[in-house]
């Protein structure tokens, strides 16, 4: 059953209507109008998106019907073979990764996952990790590396994990030692902002050659309710927040934060997943491409000097 958003409330009306005329049309001479009333919710749908604000776009990168890393994995990923726990402290299942086949090409992949309901929410903790999930991230990437296998990275977290037991077993050395492989890696690492990518949590595993994001995805520092909290001390303006941060992927491009947009079906990544995800695995193959017969040093010093880039001016 299809999940509408707040402001999406005019086309979920003209959709209902379209529903119950289906429901009891039977023999009766109405596709006429269920064809004007289609109409009518798509071109509703075409409008709202077309002209999102922040926040709006914050809500529909938050949206539980978007497709997570499993998806993206099962059907972009062949013989995907998961590796867990960090051989330090123990597993952590907000960031999965293994290894598999990619348009006939052996690959690294992780990413968070924040599950499809309850029970996996849960048991993904929303794609929120502790630091044994980003030290699984820096396992993986030091085998990619010395296996010769190209990286990708899926970024969805609203954050790593502040609490007490994650500050404890070291969360922000586990977060900069995973951006530390990642800049360190011989091998060129793609990462794609599928929903959110907020502050460290994301960084940590989206230090990459090529940054994709989805069109409705968001990359900030800190989310638009923490950063409202810290500059305003109310949460309640998270949407000024959104505005003001610069975090939809129209302007992270513009910015040079990122290096292409992956774009979305009317309506979110929600609407259609297997369309996003195959557009999603197409841009991921251009930018491999774009890395043969580079060496690994020559791969290295590319990543350095995109980051080192960000910020100057011309």
């Amino acid at each position: 059953m299809r999940s509408y958003l707040d402001f999406e409330k005019p086309v979920a009306e003209l959709e209902a209507k379209v529903e119950e005329l289906r429901a009891v049309a039977g023999s009766a001479p109405i596709g006429e109008e269920i064809s004007r009333l289609e109409a009518k919710a798509a071109k509703a749908l075409a409008d709202l998106y077309a002209a999102l604000t922040p926040w709006q776009k914050t809500m529909v990168a938050r949206h539980p019907q978007r497709p997570h890393f499993c998806d993206y994995v099962k059907r972009l990923v062949e013989d995907f073979t998961p590796l867990a726990g960090d051989r330090k402290f123990g597993e952590d299942q907000a960031i999965v990764g293994g290894f598999g086949r990619f348009h006939g090409r052996s690959i690294c992949i992780f990413g968070q996952e924040k599950g499809s309901e309850t029970d996996s929410r849960i048991q993904h903790n929303w794609g929120m990790a502790r630091p044994e999930g980003y030290r699984k991230a820096v396992r993986l990437m030091e085998l990619a590396d010395r296996f010769d296998l190209p990286v990708v990275s899926l970024v969805d977290t609203a954050g790593a994990v502040p609490g007490i037991d994650a500050e404890e077993r070291g969360q922000a050395e586990a977060i900069a030692r995973s951006t530390e492989a990642a800049l360190a890696l011989g091998v060129p690492n793609i990462a794609v902002i599928v929903g959110e990518g907020g502050s460290g949590g994301a960084v940590a595993i989206a230090t990459a050659n090529r940054v994709l994001m989805l069109e409705h995805a968001i990359y900030t520092v800190a989310s638009p309710e923490a950063a409202a909290s810290i500059l305003w001390r109310d949460s309640s303006r998270a949407q000024d927040a959104a505005t003001n941060m610069k975090i939809t992927a129209q302007d992270l491009i513009r910015f040079g934060i990122i290096d292409a947009i992956v774009p979305e079906p009317t309506g979110g990544a929600h609407r259609d997943p297997q369309a996003v995800i195959d557009a999603t695995g197409e841009a991921m193959a251009t930018s491999l491409k774009s890395f043969h017969n580079m060496s690994r040093e020559e791969i290295r010093t590319a990543r350095a000097e995109k980051f080192l880039s960000i910020g100057r001016k011309a």
